[in-house]
């Protein structure tokens, strides 16, 4: 493990530069619904002094190197947060003022432009946008008192996004290093009728088990790809890249705080990590010309339009494609999002024939949000998962297709381990 976290994320001269090697600072990583275990594993490996799982995603301490690399290469995580002031406020004077506690001049250079942003309950603030206007007067007010400037306002990409987190009295202040959600790496433009989140269709490979899968040589396909993200994700994982290689934006790279040294290593070591070149066969393939093209498009701006094969083809056409053992993964058509309730369970019947009659030895993992998707699949499912696409409960069904000889896992295929034995075992 050591070896190949030296491999992944570089070496430790950055130690000897001022400020890196300071107190721990303390971050919260945050995460889609159902996903926070995940999440907590990817950051043990992100040099953390101490970790905590929680309802919404993950709390640890580090370096700003630990922050960078969860940033990097956290493949579930929503946004990385760096706390930056902890303090009680009664009410919404005790607010304004606790946030004018800081010198926002070492946070905002001048002419830095700002986004704030307001979550969590408190007894007196109670509307988020509300508490998001109390935080920005409070800073553009200390910085028009301290320099005679403002910064200017910045809602989509400002050079930095404080966020501020109530639970009761007791608020805590970030700045967002992050800058936007995470799910964004930046390869999709187009992304179809019904979006999967980067971060979730990444979840749910982990939680399938596919990167095990994945070294062990299995195949991959998606029946119902869409714009193609379940496929790419796969080829990022087989392939070892960083999911936030290709971003263009980052929220750190206006901060006052940013060590561009820092940054520029660690995605130097994030390069040379990478795979060009996979054993795996991944595939996608839709019945829709369009959405096929923006796949491989999608492919071609995250640098594994060689690792994925897209293709036109009707869900009844999918076929192992002669490889003895792999994962279906897929996202079938919800029906309450899509106004087709009745061709969603359609096509949940027909995706568990297709997986029935042709894929023996294989595993499938589900993402349904249709209600009545796991009785349409008509499959026996080993595990279920309750996720959350956005706002919208869904299930992961997980299946082992093993109705003709020995079980998947006997054959190569490695059945992912379940969190709570994980946990259990110290993992």
């Amino acid at each position: 493990r050591a070896a190949r976290l030296r491999k992944v994320h570089g070496t430790q001269d950055h130690l000897d530069r001022p400020g890196v090697n300071a107190a721990p600072l303390r971050f919260m990583a945050t995460a889609p619904r159902g996903l926070a275990d995940l999440a907590a594993r990817e950051i043990r490996d992100c040099e953390v002094a101490d970790i905590s799982e929680r309802n919404a995603g993950v709390r640890f301490s580090g370096t700003l190197r630990s922050g960078y690399l969860a940033c990097l290469w956290s493949r579930v995580a929503s946004r990385v947060l760096l706390e930056i002031l902890d303090f009680e406020a009664p009410d919404t004077e005790g607010f304004y003022r606790g946030a004018c506690q800081l010198d926002w001049r070492a946070h905002l250079g001048p002419g830095a432009t700002l986004a704030c942003e307001f979550t969590g309950a408190h007894p007196t603030i109670t509307h988020s946008q509300f508490g998001a206007l109390k935080l920005k007067d409070a800073i553009c007010d200390q910085l028009r008192a301290a320099t005679g400037q403002r910064p200017n306002i910045d809602l989509r990409r400002p050079a930095v996004r404080v966020v501020a987190h109530a639970a009761g009295t007791r608020v805590l202040l970030y700045i967002d290093l992050a800058g936007e959600g995470l799910h964004r790496r930046g390869y999709r433009v187009n992304s179809g009728e019904a979006p999967l989140r980067e971060n979730l269709a990444a979840g749910v490979l982990l939680r399938a088990g596919w990167p095990d899968m994945a070294a062990a040589g299995a195949a991959f396909l998606d029946p119902m790809c869409g714009s193609g993200t379940l496929p790419i994700e796969a080829a990022l994982i087989a392939a070892g890249i960083a999911p936030g290689l290709r971003r263009d934006y980052w929220g750190f790279n206006g901060w006052c705080g940013h060590d561009t040294a820092l940054w520029s290593e660690l995605l130097a070591s994030a390069r040379a990590a990478a795979s060009t070149a996979v054993p795996n066969v991944i595939r996608g393939s839709d019945h829709d010309a369009g959405a096929v093209r923006a796949a491989a498009a999608n492919a071609g701006r995250a640098g594994v339009a060689e690792l994925v094969q897209f293709a036109v083809s009707d869900l009844a056409q999918a076929r192992p494609a002669g490889a003895a053992a792999g994962l279906v993964c897929t996202n079938p058509p919800y029906g309450a999002r899509l106004d087709d309730a009745a061709a969603a369970q359609a096509a949940h019947r027909e995706l568990g024939a297709v997986l029935r009659e042709h894929f023996s030895g294989w595993q499938a993992a589900v993402l349904t949000g249709n209600a009545e998707g796991a009785h349409e699949l008509g499959l026996r499912t080993f595990r279920t998962h309750d996720l959350w696409n956005g706002a919208l409960p869904c299930r992961l069904l997980r299946v082992e297709l093993a109705d003709a000889g020995a079980p998947a896992r006997e054959r190569g295929v490695p059945r992912a381990p379940d969190p709570e034995v994980a946990a259990s075992a110290g993992a």
